[in-house]
Order: structure tokens, then C-alpha cells, then sequence
């Protein structure tokens, strides 16, 4: 990088050229780079080195042998416990460094970042306390005579495939729980938000871990297809878009791969009639301009009571066009840009698709007047919109709200289930026992009571499209485990003392 950005002296990584393989920081094998763009002012932010096949061979490699030969699965749950609570506390004292390095790559307004980054580093913790109490070793008496010892072991090499979108929370979300487990980690995060995982490597190398253990390599399509054909892979978690979802199955299913995937939503938030207005629109406003619309798990879907669709529609346009949408590392800015170019393009069609197709565009859909560079977008809503309508059914990924009227519970119901997607959703009303009726029904992975709520310490995933597997709490450990049944006449020495 020539000319450095303006900003990059808002975060600190010694080894952004270098690859992380087998516990060193080396070159790629052709020393090409990525150039990470800031969707903020579309200037180059940073480069990083571009992974070749070879090198993913490399780092497959390097996590084959270190699980294979290595200490690392056979390591007491404590022990590998102990070394995640040190990369935590190597985490929070780079919390800046991810929230600047978040805010640079991918736009989010600077203190959503280093909410995302404290959560990142809480997640080592989590996985840790959970590590320790997880039991290895479940003994079993048989009706037939003798033993079974039920023994959970780590299911291997993991390649960990993160997305765009909160890069520092989602890459915890694999690979904490993965090394709790005793497994050994290919982290291949996103090329266009890499600085992150770069941060996340030098913690996980300060707090010993050992080498191969834990590898870091950033990469095109060529090569990050590599990784997940790669037969020294045993298990592929990744999160993002459904489309490339499949095609991990369809790769997977050619040898039986473990996968565990979380996809696309397109969430509905069902709105009963006694539902407090001012609360939802609160809510709502929120959903259509968190992280620019750029979450999975957003209420995009806001399916209203009929006779109300006209107050929701005028109350959540002017609730969303007082929202603050400029640079995100000023204070008070709300909206961040998109992404990348391509995103914009991509809501910009959508809008389009909406005005076409006869939607009411209540507010927003164009991009800011005030602002010259960037990947900015208003927040937009669409009233009068049918569950029919593009829009209404195609994730888009962007700070674009559908309401959809109903006509009653049922009607609700069965308009927010009449999607390929399952991922989450919402029940606003003041009576819980006819939110908890509704929330039964609904076809979704998790469902929040009068507001998107989703707690990382329980099972999160979806129905449907939206994917394979949980992630978070306890569920989300056992993704990286394998079941072994033991049948034994008589109990070794050991597990007889602690009957």
C-alpha cells in the first residue's frame, strides 16, 4: 500500500502481510495481497497477503498434523480451558484495535463495533466455562449386563468460514468453541473483512496456543473452494449467504463431511392488535437501520394488522428518516454505509424491484444527498406490500423494512411461515400468553417477545434454508464433537472411583 489511509493509525497489526500456518507468520506462496477497501470513503484501508491453493494446503496440513500428533485434543478440558481465558483477556485489551479495525473494513458505527468486539472476547470465556463442565466421559449401565462409557471427543479439522457482517462476533462463534472442544482450526474469514481475524490470531499465538492449532488464511474463491474440498478437513462450519450454503452440502456430501451452517432469513415480526405502537416502531426503526439492515436475523418482515398498516407505515418512515447516517466513527451517527459497492447495487435493485412491483415507498430508498463518497443508503420503507412481492420474500441484506398487513393471528401466521427461510422472528403484543401461542407456531429457529432478542449463550440457527446445526451456548459446542459408545464388561479403574 502506497499511500496510507487516513485512518489506519486507529488500530495496530504487526503481521497483515503474513499468513498465520503451523504457529509462524509467513508470506503466501505467490506474495500477492487483497486490498481491503473502506465502504466509508472507497479508499484502500489496508492490504492483506492472498492465500494460494498452496497455501491452504499448508495450513490444512499444519492443523491435520497438530490434531493428529499434536497435545492439543488430548489436553485436559481445564487446560485448554486456561489458554481461552487467556486470548480473552488478550481480546479485551484489544478492544480497540477490533473496533476501529471493524468500523474501517465493513462500516459499522463505531460503537455497535466495540459492543461486537466486547462480546467477541466474552465468547472465549463462555466456551471455556463451558469446556470444563461439558462431561467427556458419561457412564451408562446396560440392562444386558456391563457398561457403556458414552465418550465425546473433538471431531477434528474445522474450517471456519466467516462472512462480512460482524466478522469479530461470528469468527468467535466457531472458533472458540471449536478449540474448547479439542479441535484444531482453518480460519478463513471474508477478503473483504479480514483486519479482525488478523487481531484474533496475534491473541491466540500470545496465549500459547500451540503451533497448528489455530491457522489464519485469507482468500479468493479458487482457493477458499480448496479448503472445503481439502480432504484433510473433517468438518466445515460456515455462516452466509444460502446460495453457497448448498454447495458446501453438495461438496460435503461427496465424503460424509460434518457441516454445520447458518444461512440466510428473511425474519418476519408478527404485530397483534394490542401491541404497544410506540414500541414496536422503536423496535422496528431499529431492525431497519442495526449494522445498515446488514444482519441475518433481521425483522424485515413487518406483518401488521390491517386496519394499522396506514399509522405503522407513516410513524416507522418517520421514526427511520430522523436516523442519523454518516461516518461511523463520528459520534452519534446511527448508519453506517454498506458494505462493499456490490451491496449497495444490490438493495438499490431491490428498491427498484419494490417501486415496480407496486409497494408504497413510505421513505428512503435513495442515497444520501449529504454525503459525497461511500456505499450509503437511506433507511427505506415499503408499505402496501404483498407477501408475493420480491421484496417481501428474497433476503436483501440491506436497511430495507416490508410491512405486510394481516388479518388476524392466524393469518399472521401463516404469512410469516410462507417463506424458504427459518432463521428468526418476533411476536409483539402485550399478552404473553398469545405471544407464546403465536411464537409455537412459527416456523423459525428463535423468536423474540416484542423485540429481535438473541443471547449468544443459547442455541441460535434455523428451520428451513437458513441452515444445518446451532451455534451459541451449549448446542454450539456440540458442533464440534463426535459421539463414541464404549462397551465395557466392567469399568477401568478410573471411572469406578468416581461412581
Amino acid at each position: 500500500m502506497t499511500t496510507a489511509h487516513p485512518r489506519a493509525t486507529g488500530y495496530s497489526i504487526g503481521h497483515r502481510q503474513h499468513l498465520f500456518i503451523g504457529g509462524e507468520w509467513r508470506r503466501s506462496a505467490k506474495g500477492g495481497v487483497i486490498d481491503v477497501i473502506s465502504p466509508t470513503d472507497e479508499l484502500v484501508a489496508d492490504q492483506v497477503a492472498a492465500a494460494t491453493p498452496e497455501d491452504i494446503d499448508l495450513a490444512v496440513t499444519a492443523a491435520r498434523e497438530a490434531f493428529d500428533q499434536g497435545p492439543w485434543p488430548h489436553m485436559a478440558p481445564s487446560e485448554r480451558a486456561a489458554t481461552l481465558r487467556r486470548v480473552a483477556a488478550n481480546l479485551r485489551e484489544r478492544l480497540s484495535d477490533t473496533a476501529w479495525a471493524t468500523t474501517l473494513e465493513m462500516g459499522a458505527p463505531l460503537a455497535m463495533a466495540r459492543t461486537i468486539a466486547t462480546r467477541s472476547a466474552q465468547l472465549f470465556d463462555d466456551y471455556a466455562e463451558i469446556a470444563e463442565t461439558h462431561p467427556t466421559e458419561d457412564v451408562r449401565p446396560r440392562q444386558a449386563g456391563g457398561y457403556t462409557v458414552v465418550v465425546s471427543e473433538p471431531v477434528g479439522v474445522v474450517a471456519a468460514i466467516v462472512p462480512w457482517n460482524g466478522p469479530a462476533l461470528l469468527t468467535a462463534l466457531k472458533v472458540a468453541p471449536a478449540l474448547a472442544a479439542g479441535c484444531t482450526v482453518v480460519l478463513k474469514p471474508a477478503p473483504e473483512t479480514p483486519l479482525d481475524a488478523y487481531i484474533l490470531a496475534e491473541c491466540i499465538e500470545a496465549a500459547g496456543v500451540p503451533p497448528g492449532v489455530f491457522n489464519l488464511v485469507v482468500a479468493d474463491r479458487e482457493a477458499s473452494d480448496r479448503l472445503i474440498r481439502h480432504p484433510g478437513i473433517d468438518k466445515v462450519s460456515f455462516t452466509g449467504s444460502t446460495a453457497v450454503g448448498k454447495h458446501i452440502l453438495e461438496v460435503a456430501s461427496q465424503r460424509v463431511l460434518r457441516v454445520s451452517l447458518e444461512l440466510g432469513g428473511k425474519s418476519a415480526a408478527i404485530v397483534l392488535d394490542d401491541a404497544n405502537m410506540e414500541t414496536v416502531v422503536a423496535q422496528l426503526a431499529g431492525e431497519v437501520c442495526t449494522n445498515t439492515g446488514q444482519v441475518c436475523a433481521s425483522l424485515t418482515r413487518m406483518i401488521v394488522p390491517r386496519g394499522k398498516m396506514a399509522d405503522y407505515a407513516e410513524a416507522l418512515g418517520a421514526t427511520v428518516s430522523k436516523m442519523s447516517v454518516g461516518d461511523p466513527f463520528q459520534d452519534g451517527v446511527q448508519v453506517g454505509p454498506l458494505a462493499m459497492g456490490r451491496q449497495r447495487s444490490r438493495v438499490e435493485d431491490y428498491i427498484r424491484k419494490g417501486v415496480d412491483e407496486g409497494a408504497q415507498l413510505v421513505s428512503g430508498g435513495r442515497r444520501p444527498g449529504h454525503v459525497e463518497r461511500g456505499f450509503f443508503i437511506e433507511p427505506t420503507v415499503f408499505s402496501n406490500v404483498s407477501p408475493s412481492m420480491t421484496i417481501a420474500r428474497e433476503e436483501i441484506f440491506g436497511p430495507v423494512a416490508s410491512i405486510i398487513a394481516h388479518d388476524g393471528p392466524e393469518d399472521a401466521v401463516r404469512i410469516a411461515n410462507d417463506t424458504r427461510y427459518g432463521l428468526h422472528g418476533a411476536v409483539f403484543t402485550e399478552d404473553p400468553d398469545a405471544g407464546y401461542r403465536v411464537a409455537r407456531q412459527m416456523q423459525t429457529g428463535s423468536i423474540g417477545f416484542n423485540r429481535r432478542e438473541i443471547d449468544w449463550s443459547m442455541p441460535f440457527g434455523g428451520f428451513k434454508e437458513s441452515g444445518l446445526g446451532r451455534e451459541g451456548g451449549r448446542e454450539g459446542y456440540r458442533q464440534y464433537i463426535e459421539l463414541k459408545s464404549i462397551y465395557m464388561p466392567q469399568l477401568p479403574s478410573r471411572l469406578k472411583k468416581q461412581q
